[in-house]
């Protein structure tokens, strides 16, 4: 499946529905960038699994009617594919009514970020937002039931984050992939690691899903993994060549060529990606920790000094 196939259209970048089997529909934030992230939910009729949560108050209240408007029963269960608060800020609005689900690594993160969005873009109105993380967590597989829909949640090792969770339906062969694929937008693995993405990649492969709901972007098909590990392997070869030449980070994003990738939205995240790739060059584990304003200042500075824009 691919393209902008939605109950509403996406013309005017208003969130829309996407039915993609029986009970299973994926909730598409147009146009998916930076706080503009995909949720998902799976119902029985009876019973609702929500897989994440939207980055304001205003955006969870409309994943909520949008739940509501389906058909569906609001959530018992909400599922994180990892801490950032674009996909978790909405938790709240969902809670106590829902349980709250995610990698251990998510809640332990979820709790240590805070109001991590707030921190970074202090102007946008995010609402009232109680930082909710997971209540149930797990270390590599944990299986959920909506009626007689398995959906497994998989952790794939350290990738986009040290927590992520991929969300994978067998029968129906859907998969919602969290911030491991970034459809038409920039990938982004400042907090996690190039090489754990890299094998995140083989590991959605390996599923054999026929629909995939990335966490940015419109619903796709598995094709989108290709294009997700050119960029990768570009970012690479790059950080490999500036590294051995001197260049900071910074120097290496300013003199890059982007080539193919020069079109896509968020092109900043270049120099973040290769504060991540330098600092698994030096032999630091995936996922250890950044100077996050480091690294936000330098995509800044790669915008010529107009600040990173939060979309919500």
């Amino acid at each position: 499946m691919s393209g902008n196939s939605s109950t509403t259209g996406s013309a005017n970048h208003e969130p829309y529905t996407v039915p993609l089997a029986p009970g299973v529909h994926a909730y598409v934030q147009p146009d998916g960038g930076w706080c503009l992230s995909n949720a998902g939910f799976i119902s029985d009729g009876s019973a609702t699994l929500l897989v994440d949560t939207a980055a304001t108050e205003r955006r969870a209240l409309l994943l909520r009617d949008a739940v509501r408007a389906s058909g569906a029963p609001l959530p018992g269960t909400v599922v994180n594919t990892h801490h950032h608060g674009d996909h978790t800020y909405g938790n709240g609005v969902f809670t106590p009514g829902a349980t709250i689900v995610g990698h251990a690594s998510c809640r332990r993160e979820a709790l240590a970020a805070g109001h991590q969005l707030h921190a970074v873009w202090p102007s946008v109105d995010f609402g009232d937002i109680d930082i909710t993380p997971p209540t149930i967590s797990y270390t590599d597989r944990l299986t959920c039931h909506v009626g007689d829909t398995e959906v497994e949640l998989i952790h794939p090792g350290v990738a986009h984050t040290t927590g992520d969770s991929i969300v994978w339906l067998p029968r129906e062969r859907i998969v919602f992939t969290g911030d491991l694929v970034f459809h038409g937008g920039t990938p982004f693995f400042a907090m996690g690691s190039l090489d754990g993405s890299l094998r995140a990649l083989e590991q959605l492969r390996e599923l054999g899903a026929r629909t995939v709901v990335p966490g940015h972007g419109p619903v796709t098909d598995p094709g989108v993994y290709d294009a997700v590990e050119r960029y990768l392997r570009y970012v690479a070869e790059l950080a490999e060549k500036s590294r051995a030449a001197g260049l900071t980070p910074l120097e290496a994003a300013r003199a890059a060529d982007l080539g193919p990738f020069a079109e896509l939205p968020e092109s900043e995240r270049l120099v973040a990606n290769l504060h991540r790739a330098y600092a698994e060059l030096d032999g630091r584990p995936p996922g250890a920790p950044l100077d996050i304003a480091t690294v936000f200042g330098d995509m800044t500075a790669m915008n010529g000094g107009v600040p990173v824009a939060c979309h919500a």
